[in-house]
């Protein structure tokens, strides 16, 4: 079967008012009921909870408590390199930029312009830079952290579909970072401009960052834009910035400026934690 038939039942799907019903259900404080649904969970995607700081299903009140459970500390520690990986997942793709083009998958692509909601004066900062798109499945811990240390300059929330971000649907519907719900976030760094989108999916209730909480819902079906340029929020490598309410996706951009070389160790589908070598300037 081809990647596109087999995406052929997401175009059909009502995939808005499914995200929202099941994000009400992630929400629910049900009981028992909810710790056997979390149990249940774990079983089925292989979650391994000995690393959660609480590893306890039962001490979770929702399945959304649990989803973004915190890690033990120590489990994750940082390696010594200039961008480290900001997640649990596996790669969906990295490498160059080729002009403002982003590879996504054989035979499609987008562009930056794009990806950050139609801003192309923020996009061309990228132009001829890197990304990195890194998958987070079902059974992965759903925080997401800073590659590198920066100063937060600007979130946008773009409204879009709620397509899967699987590797089958990567495949099979075009343009699908660019297309899918997403927040971008723009942070200046010590090797210049960084952006971080969290990409929504179908049945992810929410996305949330650290300084802002809850960005969706609402889903005001427009594109919403918060200047930071007169705040100092600034995160470590490593801090937390984010988490997904439901997995997801995250692509970063990296300008060519940061002469930015990717651990050589990284291939596509390959899997990674936080905290592990991403990138540094000096990379074989």
């Amino acid at each position: 079967m081809s990647d596109r038939l087999a995406v052929l039942s997401q175009y059909l799907l009502p995939k808005q008012a499914l995200t929202a019903v099941m994000g009400r259900l992630a929400q629910a404080r049900a009981g028992d009921l909810t710790t056997a649904v979390i149990r249940r969970f774990i079983a089925r995607y292989g979650v391994d909870m000995s690393e959660a700081a609480d590893s306890d299903p039962a001490a979770y009140a929702s399945f959304n408590e649990f989803f973004t459970r915190a890690l033990k500390p120590g489990v994750r520690p940082l390696a010594s390199a200039d961008w480290v990986c900001p997640v649990d997942g596996a790669i969906s793709q990295i490498g160059a930029i080729e002009g403002e083009q982003i590879f996504q998958a054989k035979g499609h692509s987008y562009s930056a312009t794009a990806l950050v909601g139609g801003d192309a004066q923020l996009a061309r900062q990228f132009d001829n830079g890197h990304f990195a798109t890194i998958y987070l499945s079902p059974r992965d811990y759903h925080r997401i952290h800073m590659p590198c240390a920066g100063r937060l300059r600007r979130m946008i929330y773009v409204p879009g579909e709620l397509f899967s971000v699987n590797p089958v649907t990567a495949r099979g519907v075009p343009g699908l970072f660019a297309r899918n719900e997403r927040v971008v976030c723009v942070f200046d760094t010590d090797h210049g401009p960084m952006v971080l989108v969290l990409v929504g999916a179908t049945i992810v209730g929410s996305m949330g960052t650290v300084w802002h909480g809850i960005v969706n819902p609402p889903r005001p079906g427009r594109i919403q834009d918060w200047r930071y340029d007169d705040q100092s929020i600034v995160l470590g490598q490593g801090e937390e910035m984010g988490r997904f309410q439901l997995g997801s996706t995250v692509v970063m951009l990296f300008p060519a400026s940061a002469g930015l070389r990717f651990n050589g160790q990284w291939t596509h589908a390959a899997p990674v934690r936080l905290g592990q070598r991403m990138a540094g300037r000096n990379e074989a």
